[in-house]
């Protein structure tokens, strides 16, 4: 059994993406304003974005919906001490994915890679859900 901690390293990790997408999202749309792409005051409501910094936002906006799931499990997890080596590996595989996924998403833009990298991550975190189930039930 590997320290209860080493949870919150892929935790971590999963953090450090959702601020790398903040500060992409400011420097592309700092960028747009300095272009002339956009006004400072079209972020207000921001209907009407430019791409590549609607993109970032978007992007952003991902990391805080299957990603929610993943902090809870991952605290529920540490909390009933049930962190594994199995956890471990699902949980950063699930994080890679979602790197995977903000990468495609802020740089192609790829639907189809973006859709299968999504799912993939869903299935990992669905996996973290069905491990923890399992080890509070005692199987």
């Amino acid at each position: 059994m590997p320290s209860s901690t080493a949870i919150f390293w892929p935790v971590i990790a999963q953090v450090a993406l959702i601020h790398a997408v903040y500060f992409l999202m400011l420097t592309r749309r700092t960028r747009a304003v300095r272009a002339g792409l956009a006004k400072p005051q079209d972020y207000w409501v921001p209907a009407i974005e430019p791409a590549p910094s609607a993109t970032a936002a978007r992007s952003l906006v991902n990391q805080f919906e299957l990603p929610v799931l993943f902090f809870l499990v991952c605290i529920l997890l540490y909390v009933t001490a049930g962190v594994s080596h199995a956890v471990l590996a699902v949980a950063w595989l699930f994080v890679l994915s979602r790197l995977a996924h903000a990468y495609v998403h802020v740089t192609s833009n790829r639907l189809k890679i973006r859709q299968r990298l999504f799912v993939t991550g869903f299935v990992f975190n669905f996996t973290l859900w069905v491990l923890f189930a399992a080890h509070i039930a005692g199987v």
